[in-house]
């Protein structure tokens, strides 16, 4: 079955070779020699090759051309070409994408510019590297928890070149030695963790050998579908970074339910192909470090560095299988005398591009270089296309909004993680800016405390609205002394009720009818002191908005203090004509119950008046 499948996915391949063996030569160039050495341990797939090329025309060689088939050309992240021999430093050469003139379809050609023509029988020795994403296809597709993970890798034992190729080698570099089953071809072995194609030679432009080489690589495969990355320059002396990462673990995919205690009993065994921690290698400058998601701070981290280099191991809050997907937070701080230069009027920052995370393929890169407000001139510099654009960020004490340069790039790897420049230019006297508002607003704000202070900001006495306060206020006063009273006459009546209650108890007569006489007396104060105070309030225009209900307080409780000696009385006169408890009871039950009733309004209307 498994090799069914391999020949429905080598069919595209097949049909390719058929359109391309009997292409023509594109020039009079010929590849002297290639070697090439395919890194398959991890996956990312790193190509290395060295091209040998020679001139055998007779008009000189500019540019030479690089050739991909499209479906490698689609997942083409990286591509560097230098020019190296014994005279002079590994030089890089300018490619650019390029679509030459009777190429059949299906391919895709690069330009590669080389710094000076290349005459008649002469020769150069070219060097490049090509990362692939995304080209290792896991077989099976998906595994269980158990389960090593098997992935295949299809490309061809001969080098695609529109040059006629004399002499070609190809070795490929596997993880391990666990090789599931590989494309046998004349001269091809394996040996150990390494595969071996070739030598080949006198082999036509575009000659194609596809093979598909199935093995075993547990390597995590790390994808990131967007990282935003920061970077925020203070000209006080530090440089803020901070990368938003959104992790998924593009590998087979895991089958069936997971188990941590099988997992942390077995972590070798169970989820071979799982990680558990990721490496980022940042500058030996970095302080300040943190490592955080959505629910906060995340204590499974650890810091370790030289002078050469400072590692951050990081640890998710769960193992990544197959599938799985998390998001976190890291930020760090750098001086900004090592990354930020001057160069006559205008500065520059130089730092890297890319994600310091170890073999981590970011589907989306963003970085945003913040400059400090008042930035002017602003332009960049990167050794790789990006896409451009630019915000405007607001932020503590900005007036304007601080000028932010926005880089994309699209499947990105490792070898991105370049030195890039920012220019642009900045005045001095803005760094004054802020300091200064500070220092301002303190100072209004004391001025202002000292004219508060000092000035009198009071009302007239003699205003009308002055007056009408104070004799609102006077009112009040005037009113709280009448509940004074008020309550003081239902604590009277309290004690009155509690007399009768105690004749009903004890039959003393006698002491009733003292403490009968003793709340009368108080009751009379009590009146007298009231007359003026309800004489004030029904003078008083101030009054008119609470006098109907005090006056109605009054008048409620003159009826409740009658009802209540009516009711005394009648009950001493029952006791003293020696009448039983059930006569009595009939005699008083219609002046308890209009005094209970007189009671409640009393209560009603002291809350009435607290409200107004």
């Amino acid at each position: 079955m498994e090799l069914m499948k391999f020949q429905y996915i080598l069919l595209p391949f097949t049909l390719l070779i058929l359109s391309l063996l009997y292409t023509p030569a594109f020039s009079n160039i010929v590849l002297s020699k290639v070697n090439r050495h395919m890194d398959l341990t991890s996956h990312i797939v790193r190509v290395t090759t060295t091209l040998q090329v020679e001139n055998t025309g007779s008009e000189v060689v500019s540019d030479v051309l690089l050739a991909f088939p499209d479906q490698q050309a689609r997942h083409l992240a990286y591509l560097v070409v230098v020019l190296s021999d014994d005279n002079r430093k590994a030089t890089n050469l300018h490619i650019q994408p390029s679509l030459p003139e009777g190429m059949p379809a299906g391919l895709s050609f690069y330009s590669v510019s080389l710094l000076k023509g290349l005459s008649k029988s002469e020769s150069i020795m070219l060097g490049m590297l090509v990362a692939f994403t995304r080209v290792l296809k896991p077989f099976p597709e998906q595994i269980t928890m158990a389960g090593a993970q098997l992935v295949v890798f299809q490309d061809s034992a001969n080098y695609l070149s529109p040059y006629p190729v004399k002499y070609q080698s190809l070795i490929v570099k596997l993880p391990n030695d666990k090789i599931e089953s590989y494309t046998k071809l004349d001269n091809a072995k394996a040996n150990g963790s390494e595969i071996i194609y070739g030598p080949y030679e006198y082999l036509p432009s575009l000659a194609y050998s596809p093979i598909a080489i199935h093995y075993e690589s547990n390597h995590p495969f790390a994808v990131a579908p967007e990282v935003v990355r920061e970077i925020e320059i203070s000209h006080w002396g530090s440089i803020q970074i901070t990368e938003h990462y959104t992790l998924l673990h593009a590998g087979a995919q895991t089958k069936g339910e997971f188990s941590r205690l099988d997992f942390q009993m077995r972590p070798n065994a169970r989820g071979a192909s799982a990680f558990t921690h990721l490496m980022a290698k940042l500058p030996p400058q970095a302080h300040s470090i943190y490592y955080r998601d959505a629910i906060g701070n995340i204590s499974t981290s650890h810091v370790r560095g030289d002078s050469k280099k400072t590692e951050l191991i990081i640890e998710p809050r769960y193992p990544m299988f197959g599938g799985w997907k998390t998001a976190f937070t890291i930020g760090y701080v750098l001086p900004l005398k090592d990354f930020l230069f001057q160069a006559e009027e205008k500065r520059f920052l130089n730092i890297s591009f890319g994600s310091p995370m170890i073999d981590l393929v970011i589907d989306n890169l963003i970085v945003k270089v913040v400059l400090p407000e008042g930035s002017s001139d602003i332009y960049f510099s990167t050794p790789f296309p990006v896409k451009q654009s630019s915000e405007n960020k607001i932020s503590h004490l900005d007036i304007t909004g601080r000028p932010v340069v926005v880089l994309q790039r699209t499947n990105s790897v490792p070898e991105h993680n370049q030195y890039f420049q920012v220019h642009y230019k900045f005045n001095m006297f803005s760094m004054l800016r802020e300091p200064l508002m500070l220092i301002s607003g303190f100072f209004l704000f004391f001025v202002a405390c000292i004219v508060y202070m000092h000035a009198d900001i009071s009302i007239s006495r003699s205003s009308t609205s002055y007056l009408a306060k104070q004799q609102w206020d006077h009112v009040q006063t005037v009113v709280q002394q009448v509940q004074n009273i008020i309550h003081l006459c239902l604590a009277t009546d309290n004690k009155l009720e509690a007399s009768l209650r105690d004749l009903s108890r004890t039959g003393d007569v006698h002491a009733c009818k003292i403490a009968r006489k003793a709340g009368d007396g108080l009751l009379k104060e009590l009146s007298k002191e009231l007359k003026p105070l309800m004489a004030f309030l029904q003078s008083s225009p101030s009054a008119s908005p609470i006098l109907t209900k005090v006056e109605e307080l009054v008048a409620k409780e003159k009826e409740l203090q009658d009802r209540l000696m009516a009711k005394h009385s009648t009950v001493v006169d029952c006791y003293e004509k020696k009448m039983s408890g059930k006569d009595i009871d009939k005699k008083v039950s219609q002046h308890q119950q209009k005094i209970t009733a007189l009671r409640q309004d009393v209560d009603d209307l002291l809350e009435i008046i607290d409200e107004i």
